[in-house]
């Protein structure tokens, strides 16, 4: 049930700072409410109140508001005009597509001078035979009426046929109010039905559920580990099963004929609610953990993975005998939400937790490894000596390395930590994991 909070009010008052008293116009449409309340003592300023299209059932609680100049309570549940006599300054009221069936409680308005325009359209009373006349005659402050001007001869002409008129729009309201009588107590009978289906569902699950507890007790170990094992397949049938049976009854609800009634829109909320309920609790039996990604396997064989999604080049710089990874990391992510891991045989880069691992065309020293990210376009580009050459580079000079089994050994196990960070410009640290460079 959709209520009038103050945290509502609040959140559609922006236009006015979110203060809520002194607010003069206040749009609440669509909002699933049944009931008015609270305005009146909230917002005594209001000039303008939209309504329309909720569930309320009766006009109530706005008799506070001397300024509401416009009220719009189209596409509710109201049956009757009532309440309003303490809205001195309303000149328009829309009451479009409710169920108000007692065309004489317009008399009720008569009190409200200022009121130029009504809207009574959709309504059953707008079928009765003489409502136009009837309404013209009783509010003769009306300009306008459903969106028709009304002319002074037609004034004139419903006065006059007033006493007629209005005998036959009695007989035609007392016509309707016993057929209203004869739907209340048809949708209660339904009501009660639903409820007693309910219940016996409800208490047939539950004794199929100590049923099967019962059972499980009596099996022997071996049998429950079994039952245990296809416990999830048993599970996720069920879940199927529900969902099918849950479809069925939708279409059967939707397909069953109805008349447009207040009780039939409050039922088909009430269904609707229940299906939002019913789909998530069946979105939550259906999520699973997933399983994180596997960058090397049993055998200590690493895989490429591109998890983030990022484009990327593989260079092999034979001028200064290394290899170059350029890669597209987004322009504007925090570089500390980047971390570089050089090996021997690949590089592994984690970008917001998601990895990008690449195998390497040769083997690498990682203690000269070094990586870099562009200020104008967010390029990571990662530099990576090969084992055994030499690095010719303005900033590097060449010596010849040797390479040993030993050291060899030596530089695969070496690991560490750290992480990146805009502001710090640093050069190679102790092992394969890489500072960054805020230079290019």
């Amino acid at each position: 049930m959709g209520r009038i909070t103050e945290d509502l009010i609040r959140r559609n008052a922006e236009h006015n700072d979110c203060v809520i008293f002194s607010l003069e116009e206040l749009s609440l449409h669509q909002q699933e409410i049944e009931r008015l309340e609270h305005i009146d003592k909230w917002c005594r300023d209001l000039k303008i109140l939209y309504l329309q299209n909720n569930l309320i059932g009766k006009i109530e609680n706005v008799s506070k508001l001397k300024k509401l100049e416009y009220l719009n309570l189209a596409l509710n549940n109201i049956e009757k005009i009532e309440n309003l006599e303490g809205c001195e300054g309303l000149t328009k009221l829309d009451l479009t597509v409710n169920f108000i069936g007692e065309l004489s409680s317009v008399k009720t308005l008569q009190g409200n001078i200022h009121l130029k325009e009504l809207f009574l359209m959709g309504n059953p009373c707008a079928d009765f035979d003489g409502y136009r006349q009837f309404v013209v005659a009783t509010l003769q402050q009306l300009k306008w009426l459903d969106g028709k001007e009304i002319e002074r001869s037609e004034r004139i002409q419903a006065l006059q046929n007033l006493p007629v008129v209005e005998q036959r729009i009695r007989e035609q309201e007392k016509a309707y109010c016993l057929k209203r009588a004869k739907d209340k107590e048809e949708a209660q009978r339904k009501l009660e039905e639903e409820e007693s289906k309910g219940e016996m569902g409800r208490s047939h699950t539950g004794s199929g559920g100590h049923w099967h507890a019962d059972l499980s007790a009596t099996l022997p170990s071996f049998e429950e580990s079994k039952d245990y094992i296809q416990a999830p397949e048993i599970e996720e049938g069920q879940c199927k099963g529900k969902e099918f049976d849950d479809r069925e009854d939708d279409l059967e609800f939707w397909n069953k004929p109805s008349l447009y009634t207040p009780e039939s829109r409050l039922e088909t909320l009430r269904h609707m609610e229940k299906q939002r309920r019913d789909q998530e609790r069946l979105s939550e039996k259906k999520k699973k953990v997933k399983p994180p990604r596997m960058l090397v396997t049993e055998d200590g064989r690493a895989l490429n993975v591109n998890e983030p999604k990022l484009d990327f080049t593989l260079k092999d710089d034979e001028k200064r005998n290394q290899i170059v990874l350029d890669l597209a990391v987004y322009r504007y992510m925090d570089t500390s939400l980047i971390d570089v891991d050089v090996q021997p045989t690949y590089v592994r880069v984690m970008v917001k937790g998601k990895p990008f691992q690449l195998i390497l065309p040769a083997e690498v020293k990682p203690d000269s490894s070094f990586a870099k990210r562009s200020q104008t376009t967010g390029h990571l580009v990662v530099c990576m000596p090969k084992v055994g050459e030499v690095i010719i580079g303005c900033q590097r000079t060449s010596k010849p390395v040797k390479s040993t089994p030993d050291s060899s050994k030596e530089q695969t196990s070496k690991r560490c930590q750290r992480f990146l960070s805009d502001s710090q410009v640093t050069g190679k640290t102790c092992s394969g994991h890489l500072s960054l460079q805020a230079s290019m």
